[in-house]
């Protein structure tokens, strides 16, 4: 997969894990997720996948940069 697409999906899971850990946790009001354990749990393994996401791609592309095809 390239490079880019790695990232941005890395990124995507970034953001939505963010509001969704806000969401669960009280921070941000107007959804029916505020307040819920569930949300925050679910928002905190997202944003878990982005890092890894995130890291990972950074990682490769230091290790090949020939690889951006």
């Amino acid at each position: 997969m390239k490079r880019w697409v790695t990232l941005t999906i890395g990124l995507v899971f970034l953001l939505v894990g963010g509001v969704w850990v806000l969401q669960g946790a009280g921070v941000l009001t107007g959804s029916f997720m505020t307040g819920q354990k569930l949300w925050f749990l679910i928002g905190l393994v997202a944003f878990l996948v982005g890092v890894v996401l995130v890291a990972a791609t950074a990682r490769r592309s230091r290790k090949a940069p020939s690889d951006e095809s």
